[in-house]
């Protein structure tokens, strides 16, 4: 079926058929760069260090890949737009290109707008469901979008004092070449370069050639796809270093091995990996909900209170993978934190500064605000947010528009809010201590409503009764 295989490509079948492919890299990209580190000034590859970097493709190619860093390359990670939004769990790659571009690199990245309607059968048991170009079109917008936000934050709040010059991020959508390109010409040029073995050998592949439900010829012919954006990207871009999660291994070696035999230029594949908890959860997955970048799908005040929940135990891992902070910052910073684990200084620094590199300086002052109106008990901070913020904060709180009259009591405001269905449960729960208006227990059913205490200076007031049930009541003029 496949005409005989080279000895590299050789490699790459075995190793792939034995799941050690990747194993085996890693090794051997962490013993050079221990040998490389003492005698290199070379900054990227000391990411290494930091977790932020994993492997390095081709195998033992550090030394090759440390002198052609030595002048400012372009290098490029991609994205698939198969959601409106990216996730945390894309973050890690997206701080990779910063620290290249921080390196004096051309950072790019490229959203496959095209390559979303084939199907990416990475790490899935099944095929995906077929995406139409109108929504794959409007997802490549949103998350050019995220990029942009999360690029900008870095050059004017992360790397602002720095004094270099950036060359700025650049991003690329794949359909700009395939969508007049022919499939006659497509086949006749890039696929013969491709060889049945090493394709068929791949574990994402396998795994699914293996199941009842096998892999449509579709997602099969994605690595060619994928393989063929590298050599674009260096042909018309001169982009010759790819950055991908560690679950991409094995597209980063097809473009490798398509360049290879089309061109003489040196390229090299890095990966970054995928970020797990000291439990083995996948990072961004809250009760099976991903924690997006969209401050739309995700706000500011939920992305930071994911960060300052993290455990003690994977604190420190994550400020060095998504913060910028020197080694040195993030030794001082766990020392504080040692003497005095209550106090989540770590904690509080790492969702501040991914808050920020995320959403902006904006992002972190409405976190904060939010954080002290939800847990701080603070009367102010309620009072300095819009009923709109109200709603989003306390989970969609039900709003009840009313009049404030002359000797409203809290009973009044309760049924009014529809609080309770009953005045007797309301006068029994009030009376026991099971309602707060504005943070602050409320015992007397007949106390009538001080503006000031009861009323904020937003003409709001905030309900609680019980410990999760909340009612926004909106005092109108």
């Amino acid at each position: 079926m496949s005409a005989p295989l080279g000895p590299r490509l050789q490699i790459v079948q075995t190793c792939a058929r034995h799941c050690v492919f990747g194993a085996r890299l890693q090794r051997c990209t962490r013993l050079w760069l221990q040998r490389l580190y003492s005698t290199s000034p070379n900054k990227m590859l000391s990411l290494h260090d930091r977790g932020v970097l994993q492997t390095v493709f081709p195998e033992g190619s550090v030394p090759q890949l440390s002198h052609h860093l030595a002048k400012p390359q372009t290098v490029y990670c991609g994205f698939d737009p198969t959601s409106d939004s990216l996730h945390i769990g894309n973050l890690l790659a997206i701080i990779a290109l910063l620290h290249c571009q921080a390196a004096g690199h051309t950072p790019m990245a490229l959203i496959g707008g095209a390559t979303a309607l084939i199907g990416d059968p990475s790490g899935k048991t099944t095929e995906r469901l077929a995406m139409s170009t109108q929504d794959a079109e409007s997802n490549v917008l949103k998350i050019s979008e995220n990029l942009e936000r999360v690029a900008q934050n870095y050059t004017t709040h992360i790397i602002k004092d720095s004094g270099k010059q950036l060359s700025p991020l650049r991003i690329l959508n794949n359909m700009e070449w395939y969508k007049g390109k022919s499939v006659v010409q497509f086949l006749s040029t890039v696929g013969r370069h491709f060889r049945m073995g090493p394709m068929l050998a791949k574990h994402s592949v396998q795994s699914r050639m293996s199941s009842p439900e096998g892999m449509s010829f579709t997602e099969f012919t994605y690595q060619i796809f994928q393989a063929y954006d590298w050599l674009h990207l260096l042909q018309e871009h001169q982009c010759s270093i790819q950055i991908g999660g560690n679950d991409q291994l094995g597209n980063i070696v097809a473009g490798y091995e398509l360049i290879s035999k089309v061109s003489k230029q040196p390229v090299f594949g890095l990966t970054v990996p995928l970020v797990t908890s000291t439990t083995g959860d996948k990072l961004g997955k809250t009760a099976g909900n991903a924690v997006w970048l969209d401050p739309k799908k995700t706000s500011a005040f939920e992305l930071y209170q994911f960060f300052i929940n993290v455990a003690d135990a994977d604190v420190v891992k994550y400020l060095k993978l998504f913060t910028f902070l020197p080694d040195q910052d993030i030794a001082s910073i766990m020392t504080k934190q040692q003497g005095a684990p209550e106090n989540r200084v770590a904690q509080k620094k790492l969702a501040e500064q991914v808050t920020l590199l995320v959403h902006g300086d904006a992002g972190v002052e409405q976190a904060l605000e939010w954080t002290k109106a939800l847990y701080g008990g603070s009367i102010e901070a309620l009072a300095s947010l819009q009923t709109t913020e109200l709603r989003q904060l306390f989970n969609q709180a039900p709003v009840r528009e009313m009049f404030l009259e002359p000797g409203m009591t809290i009973m009044d405001v309760c049924m009014k809010a529809g609080c309770f269905g009953r005045p007797v449960d309301a006068e029994r729960i009030i009376k026991a201590g099971g309602v707060y208006l504005n943070h602050q227990r409320v015992q007397q059913p007949d106390f009538v409503l001080i503006p000031g205490q009861h009323v904020l200076s937003n003409n709001t007031t905030l309900i609680r009764v019980g410990k999760k049930n909340h009612y926004i009541v909106n005092w109108c003029h």
